[in-house]
């Protein structure tokens, strides 16, 4: 398959009703969410809801969904998560147009923004940097995913 390196031929847009499969492949193949998680569609229409964002990158040319950067708010800070292009459309800059209008809805909403990203993606690491985004620390991340155990 050959991938149009054009970001021309590419929209960035809000999510909407119809997308969750395609959102629900990308974050399979790129390792950014699946059903243990509560990533759902009830879960992402929630999040927008409550003043999340989640940002589509469309080919033009079929409609293919190649990326998503999920912003969900809590109220003092915007999280900054499921940022992935399908591997297919990976190297052709388009991290960087989904990202730049990933950071417009931060600064309209006008909140701190945080992410993770895994210490070993180096590619993500970078991009993230050159955005302006700073190392807080050496933290280490716990969560309970299971809350019946509580």
């Amino acid at each position: 398959m050959i991938i149009e390196k054009n970001p021309d031929k590419f929209i960035v847009r809000e999510y909407r009703k119809g997308d969750f499969e395609g959102v629900a492949h990308l974050w399979k193949v790129n390792d950014l969410g699946n059903p243990e998680r509560g990533d759902d569609e009830s879960v992402i229409e929630q999040s927008i809801r409550i003043g999340g964002s989640l940002l589509i990158l469309e080919n033009l040319s079929d409609g293919t969904i190649c990326g998503t950067s999920w912003m969900t708010f809590d109220g003092r800070r915007i999280h900054l998560h499921h940022f992935g292009i399908l591997p297919e459309y990976q190297g052709n800059q388009l991290s960087k147009l989904i990202l730049k209008h990933s950071l417009e809805f931060v600064r309209k909403k006008g909140y701190q923004v945080k992410l993770e990203v895994h210490r070993n993606n180096r590619k993500a690491i970078e991009l993230y940097r050159k955005a302006g985004f700073t190392y807080l620390g050496d933290y280490d991340i716990y969560i309970v995913r299971d809350i019946s155990k509580l």
